[in-house]
């Protein structure tokens, strides 16, 4: 669910103590492997300030100069000022591309450590945030970043040079005038430090609405069939209308206490300027100063207070992206609840696919306080084909997640050929692994692709002896493009149980010694589920298979069924035994078989 006004502001309080620019070291590590880079666009930007600086010099001279007698050293100061202009144009240029690059280089690295971290991260963490949320850190954020490192960064620098040069450059000018434009410094610092207080404080807010709707545009989007089907555009659309303007709001509100920042700062410091140059007009007057000294002082001053300026609006720019920093380190240093260990434990070779719980007892992360599982304690046998069933929300499912380590029981153990799963990296034990989940994933992609995904480097023929076992080869070559037609988005061309077909082809193709299979059948029409256990009793063979069902027909003939009820299990057997013996299995059989002899 998307976040609401009350998550938003909650979140704000939550963070706002953390909201300074320090969070901008963070980028450091990012930015350390290409400080070659960093030194040139250092090296350009000290040198454009300094010939920036020097430019004023060779005015003065120029001016002082008119009434030179002879006319090449006027031409001299000339072509020094145009050397020192072409000069600040190349080094500036410079100085853009290298920076530019940098940044590029650096938010790159920055989405793919952010993705490689989230795309690893167990099921348990999408239960506190939002999928659309995470995408708008990894690209509303991350342009924040770009814009500082490769533009905000280099100017407020340069600027700052420019600042403190000039200030030093004045001083020897005119240590008169350079006093009186020292007394509309705090007048210029106090609104700067208390408007951008609050500007760091809407940024935020600005930002986490932004997130919000995108995470609401997510969700609905991934479910429009759903929205449609219940009729709920308009509720949708108000929903991600009122976040919009909620995130419009808070951008307004940043925009005008920018802009109130900008026209206080600009205005004291331009007046304060215009009252020092009438001073020093006098002293010319007078002749306690010369008119080059004037204007160089000027020009100066006009350099010191244009850097004040521009400093002034990139502090905002620098605040929203502390902020955006935040954001994404948040996700970077983000502790999974699944960890692997230091070092893998190693399984025995080959693997044989013997699994063993041992008085596991397990609760999802979001729901503490409910037991999904309890007290399990069950061998499987290499090869042996073992059934799950029991009424909804009984911990069939949940056995399937365990094994696959997306979570960790909070008692108990797993074992696969006798090593604990904690003690190995998940992506090890998980190569012995097939999966065909209730609800199949199909990728924006095409169908040869989509199967392919099982085992990358299958070749062709592999593809299509996969999918004829899952009885897909005939849907798939009717396609317009056969094995290369183009799925569309989770599989939008393809029935229910067409998704179905191509995910068993898909844990056929991967050829593992323990399968599992969550509703494998759930969405075939019958002629398909006839053929598709029939390639899936084949595919079992000589393989451990879990299977859960609702459909008892499809476990008639499993080795063993395990009945499950509250997360216990409260009988195991074969059908015939269990149907014998009464009980839930037996009460389930008969409301099953008997409702289907009946619509027979």
């Amino acid at each position: 669910m998307a976040r609401t006004p009350t998550n938003v502001a909650s979140a704000e309080q939550d963070r706002e103590k953390s909201r300074r620019l320090g969070a901008l070291r963070s980028l450091m590590p990012f930015m350390w492997p290409y400080r070659g880079l960093m030194s040139l666009a250092l090296l350009a930007l000290v040198a454009t300030a300094m010939i920036s600086l020097s430019l004023p010099l060779a005015v003065r001279r120029v001016i002082d100069n008119f009434g030179a007698s002879q006319a090449k050293i006027l031409d001299a100061y000339f072509l020094a000022a145009f050397v020192i202009a072409a000069l600040l144009a190349v080094g500036t240029g410079l100085r853009y591309a290298l920076v530019t690059r940098l940044g590029e280089r650096v938010v790159a690295d920055i989405r793919k450590a952010v993705f490689d971290r989230v795309i690893s991260m167990s099921p348990a963490f999408y239960e506190r945030i939002v999928t659309g949320e995470v995408l708008s850190r990894i690209t509303t954020d991350t342009t924040l970043i770009l814009s500082v490192i490769g533009s905000s960064v280099s100017i407020a620098l340069r600027n700052l040079l420019i600042f403190i040069g000039g200030l030093v450059l004045m001083m020897f000018t005119s240590a008169k005038l350079t006093l009186l434009v020292l007394l509309i410094v705090p007048a210029v610092v106090v609104p700067i430090l208390t408007l951008g207080r609050r500007l760091r404080v809407i940024s935020r807010e600005n930002q986490d609405w932004i997130a919000a709707s995108s995470g609401n545009a997510s969700e609905s989007l991934t479910a429009v069939q759903t929205v449609q089907a219940f009729t709920n555009e308009a509720a949708s659309k108000g929903q991600f209308a009122a976040m919009t303007e909620s995130s419009l709001d808070a951008a307004q509100r940043r925009i005008k206490t920018r802009s109130t920042m900008t026209v206080i700062v600009i205005f004291l410091v331009f007046s304060g300027v215009i009252g020092v140059l009438w001073i020093g007009a006098h002293d010319v007057r007078s002749g306690d100063m010369s008119a080059g000294a004037l204007v160089q002082f000027v020009i100066y001053a006009v350099l010191v207070a244009g850097a004040v300026a521009a400093l002034s609006e990139i502090w905002s720019e620098l605040q929203r992206a502390a902020g955006a920093t935040e954001r994404l380190v948040e996700l970077l240093q983000t502790e999974d609840t699944v960890r692997d260990p230091a070092t893998s434990a190693t399984l025995p070779q080959p693997v044989k696919g013997r699994i063993a719980f041992e008085d596991v007892a397990f609760s999802y992360p979001a729901r503490p306080d409910i037991s999904a599982l309890d007290g399990i304690d069950l061998v499987i046998e290499p090869g042996e084909t073992v059934a799950f069933v029991g009424p909804s929300g009984a911990g069939k499912t949940t056995i399937i997640q365990l094994i696959l380590r997306f979570y960790d029981p909070n008692a108990g153990r797993i074992l696969i050929d006798g090593v604990d799963l904690r003690h190995i990296a998940r992506d090890v034990f998980r190569r012995h692994v097939a999966l065909v989940p209730q609800d199949p994933v199909i990728f924006a992609a095409s169908a040869r692709d989509n199967i392919r995904f099982g085992q990358p480097d299958a070749s062709d023929a592999q593809i299509e002896a996969a999918a004829r076992a899952a009885a897909a080869h005939d849907f798939i070559a009717a396609l317009p493009d056969g094995y290369d037609s183009y799925l569309g988005e989770r599989g939008v061309m393809l029935s229910g149980g067409q998704k179905q077909r191509i995910a068993i082809a898909r844990a056929i193709l991967r050829d593992a010694p323990v399968l599992l299979l969550d509703e494998a059948t759930s969405a075939l029409d019958a002629e398909s589920e006839q053929a598709v256990q029939a390639a899936v009793e084949e595919l079992s063979r000589g393989r451990t298979t879990l299977v859960v069902a609702h459909r008892l027909a499809t476990v008639k003939k499993a080795d063993r069924i395990v009945v499950l009820e509250a997360g216990r299990i409260v009988a195991t057997g074969t059908h015939d035994a269990l149907v014998a013996k009464g009980g839930l299995y037996a009460r389930l059989a008969r409301l099953q078989f008997t409702e289907g002899a009946s619509a027979a």
